[in-house]
């Protein structure tokens, strides 16, 4: 038996509610579609004008939030809950 901690990602379903649009922070929602798009931590800095270690750190807090290990993980868990815009959409 699969247990909810360990069930597949694949299983997530999107975000329905109203309350769940308020899961991000706005600066990680600036921050998530420049990492979904290749941009390096140094880059998202310049481009948000804030710090290297502040972009890391929000980095780091998405990854947590979402429960996830890597940044190919995190990508995914945003694309199946919506967090994403359509442009990053899998087909």
């Amino acid at each position: 038996m699969i247990s909810e901690k360990t069930a597949p990602i694949d299983k997530i379903q999107p975000l329905q509610e109203e309350s769940d649009a308020n899961l991000l922070t706005p600066r990680q929602n600036d921050i998530l579609p420049l990492v979904a798009s290749g941009q390096t931590n140094r880059e998202i800095a310049a481009v948000l004008e804030i710090s290297v270690r502040t972009v890391e750190v929000h980095r780091f807090n998405l990854i947590r939030q979402l429960n996830v290990r890597n940044v190919v993980q995190l990508l995914r868990r945003a694309l199946q809950l919506g967090l994403l815009t359509k442009m990053f959409r899998l087909k």
